[in-house]
């Protein structure tokens, strides 16, 4: 189990979280505010929600995505 807190500095960790979350999100209507209030919402994450943005909301939908596509 993940002994730091998540922050935005750790996406791929953010995405494994998510992943394990929300095994059924529908991602491909997902926006970007509400990925960001998943985020938000896992258990360990402690990060300021002001320093989130497009960039990095995207790097993590990227990670998630791709763990979805190598699981197939």
């Amino acid at each position: 189990m993940r002994q730091t807190p998540l922050s935005w500095e750790f996406p791929y960790e953010i995405a494994l979280a998510l992943k394990a979350a929300h095994p059924q999100a529908d991602l491909e209507n997902l926006s970007l505010n509400a990925l960001q209030e998943m985020i938000l919402a896992l258990p360990g994450f402690l990060d300021d929600p002001s320093l989130a943005n497009d960039d990095i909301l995207l790097t993590i939908f990227q990670d998630w995505y791709e763990e979805i596509i190598h699981e197939q």
